[in-house]
Parts: C-alpha cells; structure tokens; sequence
C-alpha cells in the first residue's frame, strides 16, 4: 500500500473565523456542513480545520510546513497580518519559522540553508 498525503487538522473555537484568518494568509478555503469543518489549501498543502465542542478541552495542533524560502513566507504572512515568528538557523540545516493561529494552532515552516 502507498500512502498519499497527509492533512493535519486544527481544533478551532469558530471555523468561519479560522477560515478568514487563513484565506487572509493566501490560501483558499472551503466550508463543510454548516461551518462544524472546513478546508484551507494553498498548491499541495491542504490543513482542516474543525470546531471543538465548548465541553472538551483540546490543545493546539501542530504542522511542519517544507518551503522554498522561509524568510519570504514570513514576511508575507506578516504583511498580510498573520502572527509570526521570524525564521532563524538551526543546527539540522533548516532555516525555520513559526506561524500562530487565533487559536494557537502552530505551523512551522522552513526551508533549507544555504550550503
């Protein structure tokens, strides 16, 4: 058996909002039966997005996120008013990036450093 993809799922408070945040960020967005569920997308990269019910308590989601250039993205993200924290090197060869949703749901993103 092959596997084919794989596509996180974040526990948000209100999809619509979630789904505005992200479609602000660039990505598109589709909801699902009466906004319980919804989509983000941007080329291959596709997040869920689904509504915790007020009586369950469940921590944020966490994707990694492979980029071509991490010092792009957060500045584009940071325009468009997403919550980022700038990219710095690491010991592994990944220049890398944090993106914090409303509902601190946490992509990190990067991309490979300079040989």
């Amino acid at each position: 058996m092959r596997l084919k993809r794989i596509a996180p799922t974040f526990p948000v408070r209100d999809v619509r909002v979630a789904l505005a945040y992200y479609k602000g960020l660039g990505f598109s967005t589709r909801e699902y039966d009466e906004p319980v569920y919804g989509f983000v997308s941007h080329g291959d990269v596709e997040i869920h997005v689904g509504i915790v019910p007020d009586n369950k308590t469940i921590g944020p989601a966490t994707a990694y996120l492979y980029v071509e250039d991490a010092d792009e993205l957060a500045r584009e993200w940071t325009l468009a008013g997403g919550h980022v924290r700038a990219p710095e090197d690491t010991e592994w060869g990944q220049r890398e990036g944090v993106l914090i949703d409303p509902d601190h749901n946490i992509i990190r993103f990067g991309s490979p450093l300079p040989r």
